[in-house]
């Protein structure tokens, strides 16, 4: 299970300077769109027609697919490049694209299911068990309990699961049909945005490496504590780990009935402000068929509000799944 006290800014060597994150980010300027789009090859698509012939002449439920039972070299270093693009590049990467448009969705779906392995472990997206999450807009209205991923409102930069036990490492997203307007994902390097802080608002940036409340949207067992206490920035083997979501933190203390102390309510506002700034992030639209990799750590996201076409059939709708390559394959890790 993921720690929290060892990872906080208070275990870095007792160092009273922020860690220096100098050149470990990237501003819009720096890429471009070859940086982070991976196409498929003729081989890698040969590959997956193998795939969805030997899925139907062994039929099994997808969640019981496994990558190990296909021989997909050249899907294997399509991954290897993913993998490397997340880790060591612009932290998310655009596989463009699966022929999503030549076999059945549920073969799609069992495709992307399978090559996610080869970036870590399946994990549950929801403390009832989910291991396929539907992004798609159910009509609720934002709220406790309810995520934003199931609505269409704008979601403000953040990790997955910030507020989690056991926070994926990998989010992965395949285009069923994007939206009729809107609905647009944006990344930013939570380096670049660590290193603004540092130069900005040093002390607000100390104070996200003490422990805050995020509210856990009651995806928890009956009766367990309504918020997850944790530093929204922390270290691991050298690398940042961020839990960033200045909502659910807000919500956090809300849920909680705490008063938010004014050195946290300054600290949000300066991030917020750090994170609007268009030169900071990219803005890369999704496409019917793309699948999207983010490196879940080192990487901030964010989707504007959206509209969907009149025709239910072809409203926004991405599968999403969760990546970790620690603890168990439920929930909480």
């Amino acid at each position: 299970m993921e720690g929290f006290i060892d990872l906080s800014y208070e275990s870095l060597s007792d160092k009273s300077n922020i860690p220096d994150t100098v050149g470990k980010g990237w501003t819009a300027s720096e890429l471009s769109e070859s940086d982070w789009t991976i196409p498929v090859n003729d081989e890698a698509l040969e590959e997956i027609d193998q795939m969805v012939l030997l899925m139907r002449n062994q039929p099994l439920p997808i969640l019981l697919r496994n990558v190990m039972d296909f021989d997909i070299i050249h899907l294997r270093a399509l991954y290897n490049k993913v993998k490397k693009v997340c880790d060591r590049g612009a932290g998310f990467a655009v596989i463009d694209k699966l022929p999503i448009d030549e076999y059945d969705i549920d073969e799609m779906l069992a495709v992307y299911w399978v090559l996610g392995q080869l970036l870590g472990t399946n994990v549950a997206q929801k403390w009832n068990g989910t291991m396929i999450y539907d992004v798609t807009d159910t009509g609720q209205n934002y709220g406790y309990g309810v995520r934003g991923s199931t609505t269409n409102v704008e979601l403000v930069f953040h990790t997955d699961n910030a507020f989690g036990i056991a926070v994926p490492d990998y989010v992965g997203l395949l285009c069923k049909y994007p939206a009729k307007t809107g609905g647009l994902s944006r990344f930013c390097s939570l380096y670049t945005v660590h290193h603004r802080m540092a130069e900005q608002f040093p002390q607000a940036l100390k104070r996200l490496y003490k422990p805050v409340h995020f509210d856990r949207q009651a995806e928890h067992t009956p009766g367990d504590p309504k918020t997850t206490l944790a530093p929204m920035f922390s270290w691991q083997h050298g690398k940042l780990r961020c839990r960033a979501n200045s909502s659910l933190v807000r919500k956090g203390y809300e849920v909680a009935g705490i008063k938010m102390d004014q050195d946290l309510a300054n600290a949000l506002d300066a991030i917020d402000g750090i994170t609007s700034s268009s030169d900071l992030w990219i803005e890369a639209p999704l496409r019917r068929g793309q699948v999207q990799y983010l490196n879940n750590h080192e990487l901030g996201h964010y989707r504007t509000d959206f509209v969907d076409h009149s025709d239910q059939s072809k409203k926004l709708h991405l599968y999403r799944l969760w990546h970790r390559n620690f603890g168990r394959v439920n929930y909480d890790g």
